[in-house]
C-alpha cells in the first residue's frame, strides 16, 4: 500500500463538501489503492457540524480513509498537504455589491495562500472552487510565492461538463461521446463555452460539433446562454446552489491532474495566463483548454480563433482584469 496522502477540503461543513468527501474518501479521485488522510477545515461556528460529517465518514467504513481531522486552524489544515480543495468562500448575500464580495474573499484567500506558503508541501496541487473562483485563485497564488504558480488552478470543469452535456443531449448521444469543448475565461456569466473545436461521436464516426448539431443559431445563442446561466437556473429551481454537479466536477478536475487527460482530449481549467498564445492579458487566472501529463498541465496551443470567438474571449478577459485590479487594490491595503 502506498503512503497516505494528505488532502484538505475547506468549507468542509458546506453542501458541496458533503457531496464531495465520500467520493474522495472512496478512492474515486486519487486512485483505488491510495490511502488518504482527510483534513476538514471550516470556520469555528461550523465545528459542531463538522463533527457530524466526521461521524458519517467513519460510519462509511471506507478502507482507504486512514484519518479524518476536523479543524478551524489553518496551521493544522494546511500542514504537509498534497492537495488542497478550497471550496469555502464568502457567498454573495442579498444587496451585496460585487466589490464587497471581492473584498471579503481577498481576505480569506490571502490568509489561505499565506498558510499554504508556510505549511503545505511545495508540490501541493491547489484547486480553488469558492467564487469568484478565478480571482480568489489569483490572490491565493500571489500570497504563496514559494509554491509554483502552475500548482494553482480554479474550477471551470463544471461549466465544461455542462457544455458537453448540452451538446450530447442535442445530438442524442451520451455525454462521453462529446470531447474537446472549451470554456474560455471567467467562471461567471461572461464565460465563453466554445464548441468550434469539439468533436461528437455519432454512430461510431467522429465529426465536428457544428456538423453534428446542425444548428448554428442554437450553438451561438441558447447553448451559450444556457451554460453561462446554468448556476443561476439551479439556484432558482433548488433554492440552493449546485452541489452534486460541482462535487463531480471537482473530482473530474483533480483526477485529471493526478492521472492525466486521455490522449487526443483536452479539458478546461482556470490557470495562470502567463505565456499564453491567445492574446489574453498575463497575470490572470483564465480558463483555457489544457492537456495534463505527469501532474503537469500544458495549454493547448494553435487552435484557430474566429471573430465571433475572439470578441467573447476578450469580453470575459476584460471582466477578469477589472476583478483582478479591484482585488489587488484590496490586497495592498
Amino acid at each position: 500500500m502506498a503512503e497516505p496522502i494528505r488532502v484538505v477540503v475547506t468549507g468542509a461543513a458546506g453542501q458541496i463538501a458533503y457531496s464531495l468527501l465520500y467520493s474522495i474518501a472512496k478512492g474515486d479521485v486519487f486512485g483505488k489503492d491510495q490511502p488518504i488522510i482527510l483534513i476538514l477545515l471550516d470556520i469555528p461556528p461550523m465545528l459542531p457540524v463538522l463533527d457530524g460529517v466526521v461521524m458519517e465518514l467513519q460510519d462509511c467504513a471506507l478502507p482507504l480513509l486512514r484519518e479524518v481531522i476536523p479543524t478551524d486552524k489553518v496551521e493544522v489544515g494546511f500542514k504537509d498537504i498534497d492537495a488542497a480543495i478550497l471550496v469555502g468562500s464568502m457567498p454573495r448575500k442579498e444587496g451585496m455589491e460585487r466589490k464587497d464580495l471581492l473584498k471579503a474573499n481577498v481576505a480569506i484567500f490571502k490568509t489561505q495562500g499565506t498558510a499554504l506558503d508556510k505549511y503545505a508541501k511545495k508540490t501541493v496541487k491547489v484547486l480553488v472552487v469558492g467564487n469568484p473562483a478565478n480571482t480568489n485563485c489569483l490572490i491565493a497564488s500571489k500570497s504563496a510565492p514559494s509554491i509554483p504558480k502552475e500548482n494553482f488552478s480554479c474550477l471551470t470543469r463544471l461549466d465544461h461538463n455542462r457544455a458537453s452535456s448540452q451538446v450530447a443531449m442535442r445530438c442524442g448521444v451520451s455525454s462521453d461521446k462529446v470531447k474537446n469543448v472549451i470554456i474560455w475565461g471567467n467562471h461567471s456569466s461572461t464565460q465563453y463555452p466554445d464548441v468550434h473545436h469539439a468533436k461528437v461521436n455519432v454512430h461510431g464516426s467522429e465529426m465536428a460539433a457544428y456538423d453534428a448539431v446542425k444548428d448554428e443559431s442554437w450553438l451561438r445563442g441558447d447553448f451559450i446562454s444556457t451554460v453561462q446561466q446554468r448556476g443561476a437556473a439551479v439556484i432558482k429551481a433548488r433554492k440552493l446552489s449546485s452541489a452534486m454537479s460541482a462535487a463531480k466536477a471537482i473530482c473530474d478536475h483533480m483526477r485529471d491532474i493526478w492521472f492525466g487527460t486521455k490522449e487526443g482530449e483536452f479539458i478546461s481549467m482556470g490557470v495562470n495566463a502567463t505565456g499564453n498564445t491567445y492574446g489574453i492579458p498575463e497575470d490572470l487566472i483564465y480558463s483555457f483548454p489544457v492537456e495534463i501529463k505527469n501532474k503537469t498541465w500544458k495549454m493547448v496551443d494553435g487552435l484557430s480563433i474566429n471573430d465571433f470567438s475572439r470578441a467573447k474571449m476578450d469580453a470575459t478577459a476584460a471582466e477578469l482584469v477589472e476583478e483582478r485590479d479591484t482585488a489587488l487594490a484590496f490586497l495592498s491595503q
